[in-house]
């Protein structure tokens, strides 16, 4: 399946969103859960930002691979966003589950993002994944138009 980048006319293979999210995996720093996570944001205008969990001797300052993926995205100026593949397995281990944003991940993304049309994409390979809209892993999701 490919995403269609608005207005651009760029498009991008799930599978390759799926294999930035394995290399960015490799860069996780997660030696107290020993789980390394992966994640691959795609932004409107093709860019893809990888970002993996970086964990904390501490535990609250831990971020996650998707907000690690979004808080670059959006240091850099760039606030519109299509799609978002996420790996994770034990460090050092083949990925053979799906590793699910956690719920503060999915309330960045609902700040973010439009919940119908946002894509999740958790995988164990670029052939076996599974695909969800924002809206279906945050129902009833609070976000900015609440808050109007």
């Amino acid at each position: 399946m490919y995403f269609p980048i608005s207005g651009k006319g760029i498009n991008m293979d799930i599978k390759e969103l799926i294999n930035e999210a394995i290399e960015a995996r490799k860069f996780s720093y997660c030696p107290y859960s020993g789980f390394a996570v992966g994640a691959a944001l795609l932004s409107k205008d093709g860019k893809v930002f990888k970002g993996c969990n970086i964990e904390n001797a501490s535990f609250g300052p831990t971020n996650c691979a998707e907000r690690t993926a979004f808080f670059k995205a959006i240091s850099e100026g760039v606030m519109e966003f299509d799609a978002i593949a996420v790996v994770g397995a034990k460090a050092g281990d083949i990925i053979d589950g799906f590793a699910y944003p956690c719920g503060v991940c999915r309330q960045v993304m609902e700040e973010f993002c439009e919940p119908k049309s946002f894509k999740v994409i958790v995988a164990k390979s670029v052939d076996e994944y599974r695909e969800y809209n924002l809206v279906d892993l945050l129902p009833c999701g609070f976000g900015p138009k609440d808050l109007e």
